[in-house]
């Protein structure tokens, strides 16, 4: 864990522009992808459950956040990957889960354990016993992670609509392992 940034509640809708330039420089988002998930995160943090936690420095910057809710299958992300679990025999996992909907660290504060105290963090406060996501369908540092915390995949190649790259959705039960 990085020894100067706290990681703590985070009051996502009062900081939603902070946390989406976060989230441009590690992702890659343009502006206009940016403005675009403004109002989804806006939607997100008003439904029942919706929590997040962020990772700032001394002097208040944000340089991480997570958030995330009770999956509900009546939610866009839901109806998309229902299918793609129905074809694994998977789709169970989209009852009692807690969806982890966005995870993003700063690139200069990556490989410090802040993603990793981030998502422990979250999980942490589910009532559910497991837990859900979405990843870019590669390997990678975050797919890396996931998997390290215990997260398998449920179903890959899938693909969002307004996506380019295909991504997979892993599950994970509750607690996260941590070491």
């Amino acid at each position: 864990m990085d020894d100067v940034v706290q990681v703590g509640p985070l009051d996502l809708a009062a900081r939603v522009d902070e946390a989406l330039g976060v989230q441009a420089i590690a992702f890659g988002l343009t502006q206009g992808e940016v403005a675009v998930r403004r109002h989804i995160v806006l939607r997100h943090m008003a439904c029942r459950g919706a929590r997040a936690f962020g990772a700032t420095t001394p002097d208040g910057r944000l340089v991480g956040f997570v958030y995330g809710m009770p999956n509900d299958r009546a939610h866009w992300w839901s109806s998309v990957v229902q299918p793609y679990l129905v074809r694994e025999g998977n789709d169970g996992w989209l009852d009692d889960s807690f969806v982890i909907t966005e995870l993003h660290v700063h690139p200069a504060h990556q490989g410090r354990g802040l993603g990793t105290e981030l998502i422990t963090t979250i999980t942490g406060t589910a009532d559910e016993p497991r837990s859900i996501l979405s990843a870019i369908d590669t390997e990678s540092p975050a797919r890396r992670l996931y998997r390290h915390l215990g997260y398998v995949d449920l179903a890959r190649q899938v693909h969002f609509p307004s996506a380019s790259r295909p991504y997979a959705v892993m599950g994970a039960r509750l607690p996260l392992r941590r070491g």
